[in-house]
Order: structure tokens, then sequence, then C-alpha cells
């Protein structure tokens, strides 16, 4: 296998020597990210028993390719390739990650691919930044069911299968468009899973999903909503609305600015015996301290209501009473250079008797009433 990738390798070399002389305004960029933590990882079940794990865990480590070339009359062309690795155990999956190739210009850019929705545009806005927004610690634990796949009822996920419009950047403000097929081209996870398969294609199920953006100075502002058409086999479609704000104090003595940030969220699911809706919001502060950054979270999901028969559950979610949780988060980041960071955290899920939310990231199997909980020490590098 070393052999061949060589001989690849000689082969690309070979290719880009002979390419003509316009085909060197094209620029290759080779990227990634390795991000590592130790999680002790608290378990506590509403029987009272206390599973408790210890691992190391790969959060969103990362290779990729990107690229653009120059076509002329304004217009570029784009592309990337990103791949997941996983650095705790050894290997990777192939365009896993952002993976696209595309146009832009000056009425905006197109893209062809699989990438992030516009809904997930909003998380950095109150999220931790700090840690990346991934490991145990990622805020998107109770806000939009982020460990859940599309097919399950997330919102928070990455999509094959896409189109997308990103529209220019004037006085602040853009705007962004997604629409997803769930089709069976090169599908690998089923329904249950982000692509769809034969039997959604068959009932015409897609996602669409819009967001506005205002940054400017100390202000960032993003609002997003979201459809899931048919894809849950058993539902009609999914909802997700979010209003997010962040504001940047003056810079502290790290000359890293105060940040507060707030989130609002309405989830709402269609069910075969009724509705099911959740309000969801939260605050973040990130604070300059001892040359890193402090970020702290709260965040709360309300009982399910609606029309709905009580227990009618979607992922996490279930209509009723007892159905609340909320998430608290705590850490520390320190940037030992400007490609190597190392941080500190904790976060700790409080579910009602009938809500059994987890994390987002490296999700952790827990019974309705569980209350997970995670002490993080990780490192990151970015090349």
């Amino acid at each position: 296998m070393q052999r061949g990738f060589a001989a690849l390798m000689c082969a690309g070399a070979i290719a880009m020597a002979a390419a003509p002389a316009h085909a060197q305004l094209a620029n290759l960029k080779l990227y990634g990210s390795l991000n590592l933590d130790l999680e002790f990882v608290d378990g506590r079940q509403s029987d009272g028993s206390n599973p408790t794990v210890n691992r190391v865990s790969s959060n969103s480590s990362r290779f990729g390719m990107r690229g653009v070339e120059y076509l002329g009359g304004g217009w570029n062309s784009i592309y990337q390739f990103e791949s997941s690795v996983q650095a705790d155990t050894g290997g990777s999956a192939l365009a896993s990650r952002e993976t696209y190739v595309g146009l832009q210009g000056e009425i905006g850019t197109f893209k062809l691919g699989k990438f992030l929705t516009p809904y997930d545009d909003i998380h950095p806005i109150f999220g931790n930044a700090p840690t990346l927004t991934t490991s145990v610690l990622s805020t998107a634990a109770l806000w939009a069911q982020g460990s859940l796949t599309k097919g399950q009822g997330g919102f928070d996920a990455r999509l094959g299968n896409s189109i997308r419009y990103e529209s220019p950047t004037v006085n602040g403000l853009s705007g962004e468009l997604q629409y997803s097929t769930r089709d069976s081209s090169g599908n690998a996870d089923g329904a249950a899973g982000d692509n769809g398969d034969h039997v959604s294609e068959l009932r015409h199920a897609y996602v669409v999903s819009l967001g506005g953006f205002y940054s400017n100075g100390p202000v960032d502002l993003g609002i997003a909503y979201e459809r899931n058409y048919k894809v849950r086999a058993t539902g009609r479609h999914d909802d997700a609305f979010s209003v997010s704000g962040g504001y940047d104090f003056g810079a502290g003595n790290s000359g890293v600015n105060v940040r507060l940030a707030g989130i609002y969220e309405r989830l709402k699911y269609d069910t075969l015996g009724g509705d099911i809706t959740r309000d969801f919001y939260g605050i973040s502060a990130t604070v300059p301290a001892g040359g890193g950054l402090i970020y702290a979270f709260w965040g709360r999901a309300d009982d399910g209501r609606g029309s709905a028969p009580a227990g009618t559950q979607v992922g996490a979610l279930a209509n009723g009473p007892g159905t609340a949780s909320e998430q608290w988060e705590l850490s520390y980041t320190y940037n030992l250079s400007l490609r190597s960071l190392v941080y500190v955290g904790y976060v700790r899920i409080d579910n009602r008797a009938n809500a059994a939310y987890t994390f987002n990231i490296n999700d952790y199997a827990i019974a309705p009433g569980g209350k997970p909980s995670g002490l993080v020490l990780g490192m990151a590098h970015f090349f």
C-alpha cells in the first residue's frame, strides 16, 4: 500500500510539472487538526447505579485539502476534500466531513457535496468556541438534539447530497440556503443516517435549511430555520428555529474580549399521534484569564408539550411532564502557540425523570432520568 501511495504521489508531481502555466494559478492547501482528550465520564443512572468510563477520545480530528482556481470574469472554482481521523484508535473515513466542489463570484458561492447546514452556523455564536465546540463539552447536547442523526430527528448534522448557496457579506449581513435530497447515492448509513436511502428517496424526503447572519464589530447575530420533510419514517415533518446573539466587550489583558451570548430554540416534531414542541434557551460567557479563556454555559430544554400522547418520544425528547433537562459547563483553554492549545473542562447534563439527553460528541448511553457528567483534559494541534 505504501508503494501504491508513493506511486500516486509521484504521478501527481509529474502531472503538476507538465501542467500549463495558467494551471499554476490553482491553489492547493493541505490542512488538518489533531484534537484528543482524556475523559472521565460519570454515568449516574436514575436507579442509583453509577457506571463510570475513562477513555481517550478523538474530537473531530481531521485531514483535508482545499483549493481555488481563478476562472476569469470574477469567478473562481473551489473545492475541498476533508476526512475524519480517528486519532485515538487509528483509521479514517475518506470524505466523511466537509467535501464539495463549487463556484465563487461576486454574487455569492454555490456548492455541491456534503457539509453542515446553515442551521449549524448558529452554534459558534453561543457555543464553546475556545474548545472548538466539540468533545463531550459540545453545547449541542440539548440544542438541536445534536447527538442524533437526521433520520432520528436531529438538527445538527453534516448532510450529503446537498446544494448550498452563500450570499456575499454586505455591511455585515449575509444569508445561506441549503437543500439536501435523501437518496441512495453512496449511502452507507441507512435511513437513520444523514444521507438517506432508497425508501426515503421514494417518499421524496428532503431537508431545507436557511439562515441569516449579521457580524459587525462587537455584535454577532444569527437566525436560522430548518425543516426535515418526511425524513423520519414515522413522521411527516420536523421543524427547528433558532435565534442567537453575542456581544464582545472591551479586550482584557490577554487582548481577547469578554463575550456574552444567548440562544433560543424551538423544535417541533410531527408524529403519527400528534405534534411535540420543545423550547430551549441558554446563556454563555467567555472571559480572558491568565493568558487563556474561561468559558461558562447554562442551557435548559423545557418539557415537551403538544397534541401527541404523553410519553411519545423523538430521540431524547419526550412529551409530557418530567421531560426537561439542563446542561452546565465550565472550561479553560490555553494557547501554547499559534497552532497548539490545551484545555480542561467539566460538563453535566441534568435530565429529569423522563428525559434522556446525552453528550453530543462521544455520546454515552443513558436511561431516562440519568445525569451524565464528564471531566476532560485535552490538547489540540492545527497544521
